[in-house]
């Protein structure tokens, strides 16, 4: 009989890593049905796949680095990194797009550092950010929203537009047809808001901007996707799978700053509703920033953490050149973990503060 002698105290977690990373994907098929609604087949045969060159990048990888792959790929770490880039990024985006974008964040972002659990940058908003900087036009151009004059991409048409562009016969993401859109999802409102703070004419500027802070203001038709992922983020809270001082970091700051801006210059910058329920908001407060392995491990730390998102992502969307700075402010703060880890660490079990 052999006996494992462990010094005390210590403490028993049930939750694995699969279980983690498998009531996450779980959460977030309310927004993955919601996109659905809106959309079409889009994110769906984005998501598919990612799902799939996520699977091969990571067996190979595992391969090539002599690590037991089927112990490895069920911990669906890989599944959850190819969900996120799938749902970022826009339904009819070419096949290449994805694969790009899965295959950096697998490869570089996630096995170059060591793999799971020494990777310092969330895999999946590697991706995102190489592919927003290198491929701005395929990352921007979303669809509409359903509506009396919407055209909705069956899935064999969907499937056409994705894997073969040169057949688009539809004018679903044509500019032109984008013109008589009164509304849009994820970044595009945001977008839509920012490109005309570049106006030639200043009055004319300022009167675009009231109209469409008005309209993004009362018409919250675009606001369901981050609704729909602020229930799954509700799931993973009471379900204890995440931490609450992220989230509640996250959207307070983002809330306190957006507030302050908005009683500061309430004809440039947009008010606190606009910056809740628009861009990538919910999913990057429940699903994104509190990923377990480039977050910060301390409480304090985890709310310092948070606060630095919401303000940076605040910064980016008022001032930067971006209309989302989601992905943008998770890695800068990826970066500060190490040191907020290091002056926020409790004090040990059995330290006495007397010396």
């Amino acid at each position: 009989m052999a006996f494992r002698i462990v010094s005390p105290p210590y403490t028993r977690n049930q939750n694995k890593t699969s279980r983690i990373m498998l009531f996450v994907l779980l959460a977030a098929l309310p927004g993955i049905i919601t996109q659905y609604y809106f959309f079409g087949w889009g994110n769906l045969i984005q998501i598919l796949i990612a799902s799939i060159i996520a699977t091969i990048a990571e067996t190979v990888v595992l391969y090539l680095r002599q690590y037991p792959i089927m112990e490895t790929l069920k911990d669906n770490s890989a599944l959850l990194t190819a969900l996120l880039l799938g749902v970022s990024i826009p339904p009819l985006a070419p096949w290449w797009v994805i694969t790009i974008g899965t295959l950096c964040a697998i490869v570089i972002a996630k096995h170059l550092y060591g793999g799971l659990g020494q990777n310092p940058f969330n895999p999946a908003m590697v991706g995102y950010v190489i592919l927003l900087i290198s491929f701005p036009v395929q990352m921007t151009n979303w669809l509409p929203f359903k509506s009396p004059n919407h055209i909705t991409a069956s899935l064999t048409k969907s499937l056409d537009i994705i894997f073969d562009l040169d057949t688009i016969d539809i004018p679903i993401i044509t500019p032109k047809f984008q013109l008589n859109i009164d509304g849009f999802s994820q970044a595009t409102p945001l977008d839509n808001f920012k490109t005309n703070l570049h106006s030639e004419h200043i009055q004319e500027q300022l009167l675009t901007q009231s109209i469409n802070k008005k309209r993004m203001t009362v018409n919250l038709e675009y606001g369901w996707i981050n609704a729909a992922f602020l229930c799954g983020g509700l799931f993973l809270l009471i379900t204890r799978i995440i931490y609450w001082q992220i989230p509640a970091g996250f959207i307070g700051s983002l809330t306190l700053f957006s507030e302050l801006g908005y009683f500061y210059d309430p004809e440039i910058l947009l008010p606190p509703i606009t910056h809740l329920f628009s861009g990538a908001t919910m999913l990057g407060a429940f699903f994104i920033a509190t990923d377990p392995v480039t977050a910060s491990t301390t409480n304090y730390g985890r709310l310092i953490y948070a606060i630095l998102i919401g303000l940076i992502t605040w910064l980016i969307r008022s001032y930067g050149g971006y209309p989302d700075g989601v992905a943008f402010a998770v890695l800068l703060a990826n970066i500060c973990v190490p040191l907020l880890d290091y002056y926020t660490k409790p004090r040990a079990f059995g330290h006495s503060r007397k010396k």
